[in-house]
């Protein structure tokens, strides 16, 4: 019986061993390969705002895990401005301005694949950009920023595993599947030139998209596709000129939209993080064929949060309240419930008198123990970008304001007073437009204080910003020009020695 088995499992070995047994074939490259584009733009905050309910990039983390899990070809992108401006980018740590730091280090642990420049990014100054450039693990791209050195403009840099690597003017994403189906995209980048500093040169927005279109062409890769931040009309107008780019991935505008334009499609999704969008592409190579199914993701407290990356948000939120409680006792304390959105969005309050200026500017006024006559604040100032409706908070005060600063009261004659709201006036859209309580213009184009015209040879009691004496907005109203008659700066017991504080005391006067 024993040798009887022994057989059959012999037989068995040979036949299951033998030349007759099919191996498993290889799997067939169908000439078709998906992939899953996350775009982010103009992300200022790494945590949830409007009181922990709307964005916060660990959730951002949670569903690009969860989409990877899915489709490995999964990348991250960020079309621009996110070192610069934040609340937490204010505040020194270390003896320095963190400076995006915070989100530099978001960033990483997020795996993000490409990064352009923003006009906000150079706003932090030559040094501390450098400082992020070199602590960024994603890479960079631009077609049209450069750095302006002594001998001309050259690529940005940044300094990896002791190597200089220069910022590239195209970049391009190898894809590979399952099946062996590989495919190129290369992306080309610009920026509009809305910050100008000196360390910095911009190259003319519609020439360079060209040429990088161009090189891209010429490199021939399966797709072309845009990373930008410029204004939505010139995104119209690079997709109209260069047929052959199949999609832009854009930001600068802080609200979400989805723009066809020539063969392309144009997305930008809303800021710091409230939406993202999500590009599902199919790409047929035999039939040079794409199609890309674009969705907005809302994220809000109904996400869950990547551990890892709260992590770091949780660090360096201690770091934020660590500073902020220097000013106020408690930064969640709820000061004004706003039934009626107030406007803090960038460009509102460049352009019009809104109704959360009004309030600042009234904030300011009050903030001294004498009376005054009026009150400015360049519309710059107001850094928020965003509405405040419902519950407000201390913390949000520092939102709106991150860069602090001392009311201070001038003497001025009328003469200059006009002058300066007529500069005011004259920069409609820039930061320089200026937010007032008390003054006005009447029906003929003329300005009031109180409701009386402006008298050329009295001198008037205004409340403004420190900022504003520096003559950086405004150059004709800085210390020293004639007009200006003097300058009176708070007590430390007035709420003027804090402009968050005149901010978050007012509120608190209307609960």
């Amino acid at each position: 019986m024993k040798k009887h088995l022994l057989g059959i499992v012999i037989l068995l070995l040979i036949f299951s061993c033998g030349p007759g047994k099919k191996l498993p074939s290889k799997v067939k490259d169908d000439g078709v390969i998906t992939f899953k584009l996350v775009q982010l733009n103009d992300v200022y905050e790494i945590a949830p705002t409007g009181g922990g309910k709307v964005g916060g990039l660990a959730r951002v983390a949670h569903v690009v895990d969860s989409l990877k899990k899915a489709e490995p070809n999964t990348y991250l992108f960020m079309a621009g401005d996110f070192l610069n401006p934040s609340l937490l980018g204010t505040i020194k740590y270390e003896g320095k301005r963190i400076h995006g730091k915070q989100m530099i280090d978001v960033m990483n642990a997020m795996d993000f694949e490409l990064a352009t420049f923003g006009n906000h990014e150079f706003d932090i100054g030559e040094s501390d950009l450098q400082q992020r450039l070199n602590e960024s693990n994603f890479y960079w791209t631009t077609a049209n920023v450069f750095q302006q050195g002594a001998d001309g403009p050259r690529s940005f840099y940044f300094l990896r595993g002791g190597d200089t690597i220069y910022i590239p003017e195209t970049y391009t994403l190898d894809l590979k599947d399952t099946d062996g189906t590989e495919a190129s995209i290369g992306f080309f980048s610009v920026t509009l030139n809305a910050n100008p500093r000196d360390f910095v040169y911009y190259g003319d927005v519609m020439i360079e998209a060209g040429s990088s279109y161009a090189r891209l062409q010429m490199e021939q890769v399966d797709l072309i596709m845009g990373l930008t931040h410029v204004k939505i009309d010139q995104d119209i107008e690079i997709a109209k000129a260069y047929p052959e780019i199949a999609f832009i991935m854009g930001g600068h505008e802080h609200n979400s939209m989805m723009v066809e334009s020539g063969n392309a499609k144009i997305a930008k999704a809303d800021a710091n993080a409230k939406t993202i969008y999500v590009h599902s592409g199919t790409y047929d190579k035999k039939k040079d064929a794409l199609s890309i199914d674009s969705e907005l993701v809302v994220i809000d407290d109904r996400i869950a949060e990547k551990p890892s990356v709260k992590a770091i948000v949780d660090r360096w939120g201690a770091i934020l309240d660590a500073q902020i409680k220097q000013v106020v006792d408690d930064p969640y304390e709820v000061i004004y419930h706003a039934e009626v959105p107030l406007d803090g969005t960038d460009k509102a309050n460049r352009s019009t008198q809104t109704n959360l200026g009004a309030m600042l500017a009234e904030a300011m006024a009050l903030s001294f123990k004498t009376p005054v006559d009026g009150a400015i604040v360049n519309g710059g100032s107001i850094r928020l970008d965003d509405v405040l409706v419902g519950e407000v908070t201390s913390l949000d005060m520092f939102r709106v304001l991150p860069f602090g600063g001392p009311v201070v009261k001038i003497d001025i004659k009328g003469t200059l007073l006009k002058e300066v709201l007529d500069y005011g006036k004259s920069h409609f859209g820039e930061g320089a437009y200026l937010q007032r309580y008390n003054i006005s213009e009447n029906s003929e184009g003329q300005w009031e204080v109180g409701g009386k015209l402006i008298d050329p040879l009295r001198t008037y009691k205004i409340a403004c910003t420190d900022f504003l004496l520096k003559g950086l907005d405004i150059p004709i109203l800085k210390t020293g020009v004639n007009g200006l008659i003097a300058e009176y700066f708070p007590s430390s017991d007035e709420p003027a020695h804090d402009i968050r504080s005149a901010l978050i005391e007012y509120f608190k006067t209307l609960k």
